[in-house]
């Protein structure tokens, strides 16, 4: 066994100081490029079977390094909010005190939308979802009745149902409801939904989009009320929202997303343009506006601190009792969600805050209006890609030389290949905070620090076989010229003139 470690120690070492490493530092770079690659294949080429492959073997290589530095991009720059198009009506704990527990009799809750209207904003959105119907209305109650109360029964069946009452408030103002989409089929799940039209201009978006079979979305009596539905799905990697669909398919169909469909309603659109070629979603506009998008029509969402957007929360409650000032809501695009304990969903941001989920649907209607959108297109993968073979080229074909000046510098300088391997890779890092800071685009420096250090490792392994050797061979002679000085001082008549 110890033979054979012997013998691939050599082998290894033999072929770390072919050609001074030159072979071996082409072969890391090539192999980890192309893992790095497969870990975020563009769409504008076909993924060819051994990227699957691939994947299985060394699944999102390159990825989670990626993610840890876009999240440190954006806590190093987080977006400051300029503007405030969004006011958030939480059902929190002071109304579900002062109203009753959730969730409400329908006809409460059309009572808080006919509150929101009459202040008259431009688009009422709730993240909210209702598939059954509501067990408190007067003829579910009538139901319930015993046989002797025939009369009650009769008289309640001739109130309007909890359903009517909100549909009618539905109906009257510039509501939108929310829906869930699902891969599997639920008791309350359906296959389609009431949604506004997309209109394609170019390729079709939905070999591009994540697709979804089930949606959970309210009763049909509701969304025939109100004025759009919309998706609320919120993706999450490693447990952190990042990216936002702006739109998604269901079945055969493409439907918006929350922040899209609220532009819509408030402009009075009456589609959803979707701009899309053979590489996938390009944009998703709502009347004069465009949104650029990644292929799969996701946005990267640029944060802004919670305490940043505290002041767009309104207590439900305040709204119910009047006491909230008009301006709060004039003219603004409402969001209304539950924020009491154990009611809401919440999720982490890249700054590393919890926040409810209703907040990142605000986020995303945030940053479309200030037009501060993080980018990652195909062409800067590509471009990130080029880099780094040239730059790795570079260091291979330089390093190496024995009489560049570069090579006579680290000879003559101790530890200097540590010192311009800290600074090149310093530069890399902070050339895409420059980039991400000033045009919003999210390169991956992570990936190009592992690879560049990883082929500059080689030649720095090649250098210390290279000065153990040398060691070595010195050692060995110097051992030799003392046995041989000794040899002769042993010898008869040594030293005797």
């Amino acid at each position: 066994m110890k033979r054979h470690s012997k013998r691939l120690l050599a082998f290894v070492r033999t072929l770390l100081r072919a050609r001074k490493g030159r072979p071996v530092a082409l072969v890391v770079l090539f192999s980890l490029s192309l893992l790095n690659l497969c870990s975020e294949w563009p769409n504008d080429i076909v993924r060819p079977a051994v990227v699957d492959a691939i994947d299985k073997v060394a699944p999102n290589s390159f990825g989670t390094a990626r993610r840890i530095l876009f999240d440190h991009y954006q806590r190093r720059f987080p977006r400051t909010p300029t503007t405030q198009p969004v006011t958030i009506v939480q059902i929190d704990e002071k109304t579900l005190a002062a109203f009753g527990q959730w969730p409400w009799p329908r006809n409460r809750l059309a009572g808080l939308v006919d509150a929101i209207a009459a202040q008259k904003p431009l688009a009422i959105g709730l993240d909210i979802y209702m598939p059954e119907p509501d067990q408190t209305s007067p003829d579910k109650v009538a139901d319930n009745l015993p046989k002797e109360a025939a009369a009650l029964a009769a008289g309640l069946r001739a109130l309007p149902s909890h359903e009517a009452i909100l549909a009618k408030s539905l109906r009257a103002a510039p509501t939108i409801l929310g829906a869930a989409a699902f891969d599997q089929a639920a008791y309350t799940t359906s296959t389609d939904l009431r949604s506004a039209p997309i209109l394609v201009h170019g390729a079709d978006p939905l070999r591009s989009v994540q697709r979804f079979n089930y949606v959970l979305a309210s009763l049909p009596e509701l969304q025939a009320a109100a004025h759009g539905q919309a998706m609320l799905n919120v993706p999450l990697e490693q447990g952190v929202v990042r990216r936002i669909p702006l739109i998604m398919g269901l079945g055969e169909k493409v439907v918006p997303s929350l922040p899209i469909e609220m532009l819509r309603v408030a402009t009075g659109s009456p589609f959803v343009d979707v701009f899309a070629d053979a590489s996938g979603v390009q944009a998703v506009g709502v009347a004069d506006v465009r949104v650029p998008t990644q292929s799969d029509g996701e946005i990267w969402l640029h944060f802004a601190p919670i305490e940043s957007t505290q002041n767009r929360y309104v207590s439900a409650r305040d709204i119910l009792q009047g006491k909230v000032d008009a301006s709060r809501i004039r003219n603004k695009l409402v969001l209304v969600g539950l924020t009491g304990s154990g009611l809401t969903d919440m999720r982490t941001t890249p700054l590393g805050e919890l926040v409810p989920g209703i907040e990142i649907q605000a986020q995303v209607i945030e940053t479309i209006f200030e037009g501060s959108f993080l980018r990652r297109p195909v062409w800067l993968i590509w471009a990130e890609s080029a880099f780094i073979m040239a730059l790795g080229l570079l260091i291979i074909w330089y390093v190496p030389r024995t009489d560049s000046r570069l090579a006579v510098f680290m000879r003559a300088v101790p530890k200097a290949s540590a010192v311009l391997g800290v600074l090149l890779n310093l530069l890399i890092l902070s050339s895409g905070l420059f980039f991400f800071r000033y045009f919003g685009l999210l390169v991956d420096a992570a990936s190009i620090f592992i690879i560049v250090s990883a082929v500059m490792g080689c030649f720095f392994s090649t250098a210390l076989l290279h000065d153990d050797a040398h060691t070595v061979r010195e050692a060995a002679k110097a051992a030799a010229r003392e046995e041989g000085g000794g040899g002769a001082g042993n010898a008869p008549g040594a030293g005797v003139a």
